[in-house]
């Protein structure tokens, strides 16, 4: 099984934390964060790993190096030349990810209690082109879905901003969803990147593909989920992984 971490990011809403250290390697409880979302992916069978590089990124290389990459097989997608965003870094790890198998993408910085595994064969249950994993979360900006969990568009709750491929959309009609961070992709997304050239984001993809093809949603009931992005967020981060092993 196949996964990618996102592990690129400047972490610029942790400085001064993310100054000298990349995001992906400041320690949570002891433990880095990639080290946690890896231990995560190994224990639900994924055993192929990409891990995008930028900011800091031979800290990362040196650190999987010390550790033996955690007994799995690990590639590193470097981008520490250029920056390319969700859409970008996955299209660039294509030569890792293409193949006959979906694969799971995770940003390093999301620590949550999901069965990862269970997402995983759920989308190779239903094959659509793309399965997100959502929730009720509360956030400014949230992805609109129909009656049969299919992505239609996007709303920003903060500037009034929606955008959707649909004529005459109305996204009173639709489902709001926060995204997590987290999604299985089948290989065939690579086909219809083609045209996409450099940096983009994921989700200003899926939202221009999402009226021809099935990118659906996989609502999480009482998901429990942190982005780790915020100092504040990390205090919440380090105590909730101090009374689980849910992460372990």
């Amino acid at each position: 099984m196949k996964a990618m971490i996102f592990a690129a990011g400047l972490g610029t809403r942790l400085k001064p934390l993310t100054d000298d250290t990349p995001k992906a390697l400041i320690p949570i409880n002891g433990k880095p964060m990639l080290e946690h979302i890896i231990l995560k992916l190994k224990n639900a069978g994924f055993n192929q790993v990409v891990i995008n590089i930028h900011h800091l990124g031979q800290q990362i290389v040196d650190f999987l190096a010390a550790n033996n990459n955690f007994g799995i097989q690990i590639n590193i997608s470097d981008e520490r030349d250029y920056l390319l965003d969700t859409g970008g870094g996955i299209k660039k790890a294509s030569c890792f990810l293409q193949g006959n198998e979906p694969f799971l993408v995770h940003n390093v910085d999301i620590m949550s209690d999901i069965d990862l595994k269970a997402l995983y064969l759920h989308h190779q249950e239903t094959n659509p082109l793309a399965t997100l994993l959502v929730s009720k979360r509360k956030t400014s900006r949230y992805l609109l879905f129909n009656n049969e969990n299919k992505l239609c568009g996007w709303r920003n709750h903060e500037t009034g901003e929606v955008k959707s491929y649909y004529p005459d959309f109305d996204p009173a009609q639709y489902t709001e969803y926060a995204f997590s961070g987290i999604h299985v992709l089948s290989p065939q997304i690579f086909d219809w990147m083609e045209e996409w050239t450099g940096k983009f984001p994921i989700i200003n993809f899926y939202l221009s593909i999402c009226a021809k093809s099935n990118i659906q949603a996989y609502p999480a009931e009482g998901l429990h989920l942190i982005d780790v992005g915020k100092p504040e967020a990390l205090a919440q981060a380090e105590g909730w992984v101090k009374k689980t092993d849910l992460i372990e």
